[in-house]
């Protein structure tokens, strides 16, 4: 009997231990599944974006001429930023030139399809002509996605050594106008910057536009068309450094609100400056414009998956060691802008001062 009680009470326990063990094992099953989703979940982008873009070609439309500055950013970009797309898609430029980039803007916001195979690449500035009522203008700047840009935009006043002028000063003093060169009216740059100092601080300039880009002004500057003009100053480095050493050109003016490291001795722009009004002008347009003035865009609508995965590719891409050196080689500059820093700046100058924005409307279109 005893047996028979002992027996019983072994399998008793034997059954309840087999039980605690499936309820731990059950327990580690539903641990890994959960882990596992946690995983999935945090890598979902990734996973997501892999197959779509796998075998795909992403396009980058540029809004001005082959060969200058922001022709070659994007190109030197394309090679290097597929790498860090997962499924590693081919990228190609598409130039688009035509009323200083909007057409390539305009075209970026409401023809391409949003599936995140376009990116754009155009003036800034064009941002800021949405704030003055620029006509011709189709997009609204706060909705783009905004992926960041490679470098701010650090320009430069040039002119050539026969012009006979080679400093501010003697521009200044100029009694006929000096001729510079731009590619359109109202906003865009070099135009924009032109008209506004030439309205804040009186510079004797006429502009001559349109030209298509800052590699067709300086052709018409070696072929005597035109005396200058204003380029961002890394385009002027990596096209034309041999001009500067031989004494052909010389930089009379920066933009910036700081001296480049490089040319430490060139005027500021705003020092020029003789009233309140000059320099909050100088200040509202000429420096805010450098943070947003070289974005990559792409358009709305395009997934929040996609946008993500091309803006951190963005971001990854500038840093690679291989990018850096093919822009050195090309003596192009690295000063990066976030997608975050651009947002940021582009909704601040909706909140430009009412009298600023209609004393700009009046110098850039009337």
């Amino acid at each position: 009997m005893e047996k028979k009680i002992l027996r019983k009470h072994t399998t008793i326990v034997a059954v309840f231990q087999a039980e605690k063990e499936d309820h731990i094992m059950m327990k580690r099953f539903l641990l890994l599944v959960a882990v596992s989703v946690v995983v999935l979940s945090i890598s979902g982008v990734a996973f997501g974006a892999a197959p779509f873009y796998e075998g795909k070609t992403i396009r980058t439309i540029v809004g001005l001429s082959p060969g200058g500055a922001f022709d070659q950013f994007a190109r030197i970009l394309s090679r290097h930023m597929p790498k860090y797309i997962p499924g590693k898609p081919t990228m190609i430029i598409e130039n688009m030139t035509g009323a200083g980039g909007l057409i390539a803007a305009n075209y970026i916001y409401k023809v391409a399809r949003p599936d995140g195979l376009t990116m754009g690449h155009f003036s800034g500035g064009l941002l800021f002509a949405q704030v003055l009522g620029q006509q011709g203008i189709e997009f609204d700047a706060r909705k783009f996605g905004y992926l960041g840009a490679i470098h701010k935009e650090d320009g430069v006043f040039f002119i050539s050594k026969e012009s006979g002028i080679t400093n501010i000063d003697q521009l200044m003093a100029s009694k006929a106008l000096v001729k510079l060169g731009g590619v359109g009216v109202g906003m865009y740059s070099p135009d924009g910057i032109l008209r506004v100092l030439k309205a804040t601080v009186g510079l004797p300039i006429q502009i001559v536009a349109p030209y298509k880009g800052g590699a067709e002004i300086r052709l018409a500057v070696e072929g005597g068309e035109l005396a200058g003009s204003y380029l961002a100053w890394d385009a002027m480095k990596s096209n034309w450094s041999k001009r500067f050493e031989a004494g052909l050109a010389s930089i009379i003016l920066q933009t910036g609100p700081t001296p480049l490291p490089d040319l430490p001795k060139v005027p500021l722009a705003i020092s020029l400056a003789k009233t309140e009004e000059a320099r909050q002008l100088i200040d509202v347009y000429v420096h805010n414009n450098n943070t947003f003035s070289r974005p990559f865009v792409i358009g709305p609508g395009v997934p929040p998956d996609r946008k993500e995965i091309l803006k951190k590719a963005f971001q990854e891409a500038i840093k690679d060691k291989e990018f850096i050196e093919e822009a050195g080689k090309a003596k192009l500059g690295i000063n990066p802008v976030s997608g975050e820093e651009m947002e940021k700046a582009v909704a601040g100058i909706f909140k430009t001062d009412p009298a600023a924005v209609a004393k700009l409307k009046e110098i850039l279109y009337k």
